[in-house]
């Protein structure tokens, strides 16, 4: 079985290492995976570019700019949304020829238009479609934060000026979204998470198309715990501190939530004085400097990297790993964190409370509850058996994101598909 994964970066972000991840699973489990990127950042020969350069860029701009000017020239949310008006035609490349099953992930910011999928499933070759946010379930948005427009239909999407020259963006998206799906075959969707599946069958845009859920996979191999002080002195880190790590490909990005952190930190003070007096905040990520000098204990930003070495180091340095997003699907990082034996600790929102469980491998904070956060570092550091919940977190991710595990699961969707796909020839 010959696998073509398609992600718009070989390595920049979530979806880009979850990706990864699952071609190193299949092509471990007997299956022959390549991936196809538009940003390919190494020489690995099992993944691919689309080609055309200039024009790959010309995507990515054309698109933004048909934003900016239904956002009436503003900046605000032009990251926020996608209309794939453009993008990459794929069908011609050797590798989707030569392609069993055609696996979609992350495939905006100019990688594949609306015709080019249509085009892929136009193909007759199987489609998987990992949802790695509600973007294929929506018009244009890829986190709803509450919105419930897309369970009818998407239209004067919130993220949008309510009145605009040139039209309701979000209407025209969903209505060319819609007859790809009913008129140019079936896809089975793949969420990382549950709470990400029971939300994407609620939309009326994939309606009669099957969705299930599998976690992304780990190496084990190379997330698993390690010798804390060497690694606080590889990266620099002071010894004698409880360090809290904070990971995000861009720290500053407010569905991050580092204002609760910042103001669960100014809480512990508080609750846990003596504990706040020998505190320390790693953070791994870009724009680190720009958020550091508003805690009130010392801040160490890392910036950002994909150096595996170095990422693994930050986890094994830390005493606790804290996300305080406010929007996650199934993030890798509490996956990361915990394979190297790190408690952690998040929100009450989206996959996390799949991950963390609940005083046993870390601490599940009510949303947006800025003292809860601090409550459950606290009882992290301070109150419960931090060695117990080290040794579950490591058997959390031995027993459920393997590789093994997770690439016979998505074997079983292949042959799903293959089948769904010659029963309608």
């Amino acid at each position: 079985m010959r696998v073509l994964i398609v992600n718009t970066s070989e390595r920049t972000g979530g979806a880009a290492v979850a990706a990864n991840r699952l071609m190193e699973a299949l092509n471990n489990n007997g299956v022959k995976a390549k991936m196809m990127v538009r940003d390919k950042d190494t020489d690995s020969l099992t993944v691919a570019d689309v080609g055309g350069g200039l024009r790959s860029k010309w995507h990515f701009l054309w698109e933004r700019w048909c934003i900016f000017c239904h956002l009436h020239f503003s900046r605000e949310h032009l990251f926020e949304v996608d209309i794939a008006n453009t993008g990459s035609d794929i069908t011609g490349l050797r590798e989707f020829k030569e392609a069993d099953i055609i696996h979609l992930h992350w495939i905006n910011q100019g990688m594949l238009s609306l015709n080019g999928i249509r085009k892929i499933l136009d193909s007759g070759k199987p489609v998987v479609w990992t949802m790695h946010d509600m973007w294929p379930a929506t018009a244009i948005c890829h986190l709803t934060l509450g919105c419930r427009k897309f369970t009818e239909s998407c239209s004067h999407c919130p993220l949008m000026p309510r009145k605009s020259p040139f039209g309701d963006l979000a209407r025209k998206v969903w209505r060319r979204k819609m007859r790809i799906m009913r008129t140019h075959g079936r896809v089975i969707f793949v969420t990382c998470s549950r709470w990400l599946a029971s939300d994407a069958k609620r939309s009326k845009l994939l309606e009669g198309n099957k969705i299930m859920s599998i976690p992304n996979p780990l190496d084990t191999r190379t997330f698993c715990p390690g010798d804390k002080e060497e690694a606080r002195r590889v990266l620099g880190l002071p010894q004698g501190r409880r360090l809290i790590l904070a990971v995000a490909q861009r720290v500053s990005n407010v569905n991050k939530g580092m204002s609760y952190l910042i103001e669960a930190c100014r809480t512990l003070a508080r609750l846990n004085p003596s504990l706040v007096g020998n505190l320390g905040v790693v953070m791994l990520g870009g724009s680190g400097e720009e958020v550091a000098s508003s805690f009130d204990v010392p801040a160490y930003p890392l910036g950002y990297s994909t150096d595996v070495d170095k990422i693994v180091a930050a986890y094994r340095a830390a005493d606790l790993f804290v996300t305080p997003s406010l929007s996650e699907n199934l993030p890798n990082t509490i996956m990361e964190a915990m394979a190297c034996g790190i408690p952690c600790v998040g929100f009450n929102t989206g996959g996390i409370p799949e991950m963390i469980d609940h005083r046993k491998n870390g601490y599940v904070a009510a949303y947006k509850d800025a003292e809860d956060l601090a409550r459950g570092i606290s009882w992290a550091l301070s109150e419960a058996d931090y060695d117990g919940l080290a040794r579950n977190a490591v058997r959390k991710v031995s027993t459920t994101y393997s590789q093994q595990s997770v690439a016979l699961r998505y074997i079983e969707v292949y042959n799903q598909a293959i089948a769904f796909r010659h029963y309608k020839l």
